[in-house]
């Protein structure tokens, strides 16, 4: 699929089949968010500085995705993979904390976006928050454009109680979560 008939079926999808996805559809997708580029020294999105603040972890159910235990796994941009955090499934936890939005907890597979900041402050300083911001933006979008010509659905959810999505997946205090994306088979 081209990168604009990819654009043009973007949609926001908020119900999902209970299909679980594919290990390797997974993989595509966090590739799609953080994943090395331009011979090991970038990554798929663009970053200030390379600072890369961004942190990316996938909240799993059970049954969510091919081969994968339920919980919470923090993707290692280095080596490509998947790094248990935390086990069980959290989806819902994750969905109450989401202000009850009930499609988080129906999707396999939630992908959460975190930033520390302090990574970015040290190169630009105030103007740091803008420009990790515009990072997940474009994080955001190339899940977006990729769970679409993968045939999967997403939907960029920034409305939660920061502090509570903190402590429920057990990240360190430095850690800020910026956006949930739930991902599944469209319903």
């Amino acid at each position: 699929m081209s990168v604009e008939e990819a654009i043009a079926r973007r949609r926001s999808v908020r119900r999902y089949t209970r299909e679980p996805l594919s290990l390797s559809h997974l993989s595509q997708v966090l590739w799609a968010a953080q994943g090395l580029t331009g011979g090991g020294r970038f990554r798929a999105a663009p970053s200030a500085g390379a600072t890369y603040p961004l942190e990316v972890f996938a909240v799993t159910g059970k049954g969510g995705v091919e081969g994968l235990e339920e919980g919470i796994y923090h993707y290692n941009v280095k080596n490509h993979s998947l790094e248990p955090h935390k086990w069980g499934d959290l989806r819902e936890e994750l969905s109450i904390a989401a202000l009850d939005q009930e499609f988080i907890a129906q999707a396999p597979v939630d992908i959460v976006i975190c930033a520390l900041y302090q990574r970015t402050w040290r190169h630009y300083g105030r103007r740091a928050e803008r420009y990790v911001h515009m990072e997940a933006g474009h994080v955001g979008q190339n899940i977006h454009l990729q769970a679409v010509a993968l045939g999967l659905a997403v939907v960029m959810v920034g409305a939660f109680e920061d502090e509570r999505v903190r402590e429920m997946m057990d990240l360190a205090q430095e850690i800020r979560p910026l956006y949930i994306i739930p991902l599944g088979k469209p319903r």
